[in-house]
């Protein structure tokens, strides 16, 4: 089951972090809203993801190109700098990155990501600045 994620937005209510960043990427600890609530959906299982890109999409594209697991992972040091992880945070999971356009609203963004879950039982979708403790059930059918 694909989780597709809404990235679009302006974020006019955090204006002193979204004038330079988009509002999944105004940091909680070292990490973004956007990794805490993919790490919720990958806690119980969903791993498949789907991100709508607009406002400061490039910001969020160059995060994850060069996306740093060592930061929320222990992991040992060797001589010449090379880093073994000892656990991972993302490697089994699957991002698509879609740029949606930087003034569509969500049902733009959703039919532009529309070919990538039409041939899934269902989906789950979520905008991207929102966290929540609630249990999410493990079963794709509920």
């Amino acid at each position: 089951m694909k989780v597709v994620l809404f990235c679009g937005g302006q974020g006019m209510r955090l204006r002193e972090y979204t004038d330079t960043v988009p509002k999944p990427m105004v940091p909680i600890g070292y990490r973004p809203v956007l990794w805490h609530l993919m790490k919720y959906y990958a806690h119980f299982g969903h791993k498949d993801f789907i991100l709508c890109l607009g406002y400061k999409g490039d910001v969020i594209k160059d995060y994850f190109l060069n996306y740093s697991e060592a930061l929320s992972n222990d992991f040992v040091l060797k001589g010449g700098g090379k880093v073994d992880l000892l656990q991972s945070d993302i490697d089994d999971w699957q991002i698509t990155i879609v740029d949606t356009g930087q003034a569509s609203n969500i049902g733009q963004r959703l039919k532009a990501v529309e070919e990538y879950v039409k041939a899934e039982d269902g989906s789950m979708a979520h905008y991207a600045d929102g966290l929540s403790d609630l249990a999410l059930p493990h079963n794709p059918h509920f």
